[in-house]
């Protein structure tokens, strides 16, 4: 059985570049292999395990097959990382120089992780970071090293279990391909890196409005929601949420979107960039209205109706807590 390899690609693009750049360095990669996650608002993964015999080229090869033709089509550097599964090569990718590659081989994994800083472990927050390292577990060798119940009392089962298994090189998710077409996103990208949390809930709201919009724009609906945080590091968070019902509307995009970052619990986070891209597509006749009586409900699908773009144009009426606010 072939050993399992994963690609993460970092596109290296520029502040407020259009959209449809990055759809369309996706599909650039979907060139290489069908199976491509989309990891927004700049970076990919690429399971190239069956690509490889495909394109007789080996992972360092393959990588640079992507990044030259990222680079000769649109003039953007890749930086990218291959790697037995998705999180070692997101964490390979983050220490990688921009424009190169690296590849990591499973028997090079150990030797690779071990001396690593736990902070630099996927999953390991600011808090859970400084709380390892009160126990003296300071790099994932370390971490590694301690037994399993041990790391469940300190910081309880799910996490403990989870952070063991990282710690050995471990990562079960496999790369959930979803086709260019079938999904719509925005992303916010900061001039500098924002703490407040105030001008994060801010982009939350700005971004959930443009998606709705635009859905509404494309006669569409959306079956789910995935929000990703980049940090100043360049490591990434990323939730996504499956809605009760497929929806174009914002005040239910709007409220799931802040629960996905409730969800990250972040705790004085250096936040870079947040994206959030609606997935599941569907057209919007196919799509059920759950009758309601609150009035609230009723009062903010008819601003909606008088409000989208397609009608009055980009930003003649927006949410009060928008007005106040340019992009």
């Amino acid at each position: 059985m072939n050993e399992r390899r994963i690609l993460h690609a970092h596109f290296h693009l520029t502040p407020g570049a259009p959209q449809e750049l990055y759809e369309q360095l996706l599909a650039l990669a979907e060139d290489i292999t069908p199976r491509v996650q989309a990891i927004p608002p700049d970076a990919a993964h690429l399971d190239i395990t069956g690509a490889l015999r495909y394109w007789q080229r080996d992972p360092a090869a393959l990588a640079t097959l992507l990044r030259l033709r990222t680079l000769a089509v649109h003039g953007i550097q890749t930086t990218c990382a291959v790697a037995p599964n998705r999180m070692l090569a997101t964490m390979a990718a983050a220490s990688t120089p921009p424009g190169t590659t690296t590849v990591i081989d499973q028997r090079d994994i150990e030797q690779w992780l071990r001396p690593r800083p736990v902070a630099a472990l996927h999953g390991v927050g600011p808090a859970t970071a400084g709380k390892l390292r009160t126990y003296g577990l300071h790099t994932i060798g370390d971490l590694a090293d301690t037994p399993l119940p041990t790391l469940v009392r300190l910081l309880g089962a799910a996490t403990g279990r989870t952070l063991h298994a990282h710690a050995h090189g471990q990562d079960p998710r496999t790369v959930q391909a979803q086709p260019v077409a079938k999904s719509l996103g925005a992303d916010r990208t900061f001039d500098h890196d924002i703490l407040d949390a105030a001008a994060h809930r801010q982009a939350l709201l700005s971004l959930a409005d443009e998606v709705a919009a635009g859905l509404r724009d494309g006669r569409q609906a959306a079956g789910g929601l995935a929000l990703t945080v980049r940090y100043a590091d360049h490591t990434h968070s990323t939730r996504t949420r499956t809605l009760p019902e497929a929806t174009a509307h914002t005040r239910p995009i709007a409220t799931t979107t802040h629960d996905l970052y409730a969800q990250l619990g972040l705790q004085r986070a250096r936040v870079r960039a947040i994206s959030l891209r609606a997935h599941d597509l569907r057209p919007a006749h196919e799509a059920t209205q759950q009758l309601t009586l609150d009035p609230a409900d009723d009062r903010a699908l008819a601003l909606e109706a008088v409000t989208d773009r397609a009608r009055y144009g980009p930003g003649t009426l927006r949410p009060a807590t928008l007005a106040t606010h340019t992009q």
